[in-house]
This record gives C-alpha cells, sequence and structure tokens, in this order.
C-alpha cells in the first residue's frame, strides 16, 4: 500500500501566499522573511497533522467552573535534518511546545565535484522513538535519499508507530522514492510537488539552496 500524500497547494489558502514568497526571488533577499515564512509553513502543517493525532478527554478548572476539554494524549517527537530544517522544525516547535525533539546532521558528499554524491549521516540527537508519532522535517525532498538515511539513524532510538513526513517542496521522484522504501506506517506533507530533478538533484522550480537562504552561503 502507497503511502498516503497530502499536498497542501491543492487547497485554497493563505499556506500559498507563503508558498509564492518562499519561491520568488525577490523576496527571497531577505533571509529574515525567508526563514519566518519557512516556520509558518511549518506552523500550517503541525496544525494540518494535529488533526490526525489521538486526543482524550481532560476536565480543565476555570476561575467559574470546570470545563471538558479534548487534549493530545501524547505528543509527537519533532525530527529535523540540520541546517536547512531549522526553520521549518521551529514552526512545528511552536505548535507542538511540549513535543521532545530529535536532531539528525546529514550531507551531501560529492565526488570529484561532479553531478555523484553520497548521503552521509554524522549526528543524531534523539530521545526515545519506541511506539511514538515522529514528525521529520526537512524543506526539500528531492531524490529522498536524506529523509530515507535520517529514518533510519532514527531507529537506532526505537521504531516509531507512525512516521510524518514534513517538506516544503518534494520532487515526483522523491515521494515515490518515499514510498517505495519506508515503511507504509508514513503519511507524506508537502507544500508543493515540482516534476524536475537536476543532473545534481536539485528541485525544478523548486526554490534553490534553503540552508544558504536561510543562513547564508557555505564553504
Amino acid at each position: 500500500m502507497s503511502n498516503k500524500v497530502n499536498d497542501l497547494s491543492q487547497q485554497h489558502s493563505v499556506f500559498n501566499q507563503y508558498m509564492a514568497e518562499i519561491r520568488d526571488v525577490t523576496v527571497q533577499t531577505d533571509s529574515m522573511r525567508f526563514r519566518r515564512n519557512l516556520e509558518r509553513v511549518g506552523e500550517i502543517m503541525a496544525y494540518e497533522i494535529s488533526k490526525t493525532l489521538v486526543y482524550e478527554q481532560r476536565t480543565v478548572s476555570t476561575p467559574l467552573a470546570d470545563s471538558e476539554c479534548k487534549v493530545l494524549a501524547s505528543q509527537p517527537v519533532l525530527a529535523t535534518i540540520l541546517r536547512a530544517g531549522l526553520p521549518l522544525h521551529q514552526g512545528f516547535l511552536n505548535y507542538f511546545d511540549r513535543a521532545e525533539n530529535t536532531f539528525v546532521s546529514a550531507y551531501r558528499l560529492h565526488h570529484n565535484d561532479d553531478d555523484d554524491f553520497d548521503v552521509e549521516v554524522e549526528y543524531l540527537a534523539s530521545p526515545d522513538l519506541e511506539g511514538k508519532t515522529v514528525i521529520l522535517c526537512d524543506p526539500m525532498l528531492a531524490t529522498g535519499s536524506s529523509m530515507l538515511l535520517a529514518y533510519r539513524a532514527l531507529l537506532e532510538r526505537g521504531t516509531p508507530r507512525h512516521i510524518h513526513v514534513a517538506t516544503v517542496i518534494a520532487s515526483e521522484q522523491g515521494i515515490r522514492f518515499v514510498q517505495q522504501n519506508m515503511p507504509t506506517e508514513t503519511t507524506i506533507w508537502t507544500g508543493a510537488v515540482d516534476k524536475e530533478l537536476t543532473s545534481r538533484s536539485y528541485i525544478v522550480p523548486g526554490l534553490g539552496d534553503a540552508g544558504d537562504l536561510a543562513y547564508g552561503s557555505k564553504q
């Protein structure tokens, strides 16, 4: 069974305004605005994902009387791939403000400056993940290799009950790769689906390098 894909660009909402600004080269020159828009995307995705989680009834005392409220039965674990994923992660954390957090450091290791590269995972900081719901976010789902390696790294801390993959822009190829290689207990959330990948595995039209746009160029 294929993993479910939720493309939020198919809905008519203010979400699409933030997506337009994230892609726009004239807006991208303002790195603070770019980071905030990634954060907004994370906030909206957090709200949408929250609709799929389990809730329980709880009695809350107000100054005048008791009120019966529905609250999360358990918090998800928020996981992100450094560094580009940090603003998106913060958006999720703004809504799931009691969640535990996981950080994975992964990067592309290019060979001889050509189009051939490997994805390396070099660092993991994570709580126990056994039986928990994990939201794994990274702004770009290009080939899907980084996402799969990050997921495999998470397994060192236990097997999650369900994985929500959250990405700002996904390629069709990346979605297929996740569907074919990650568990069926995976739901994909994306702000848009683009068709093309370059020879260096950058999404077209995409938005460019999310990490550089958010935090400056690197060497």
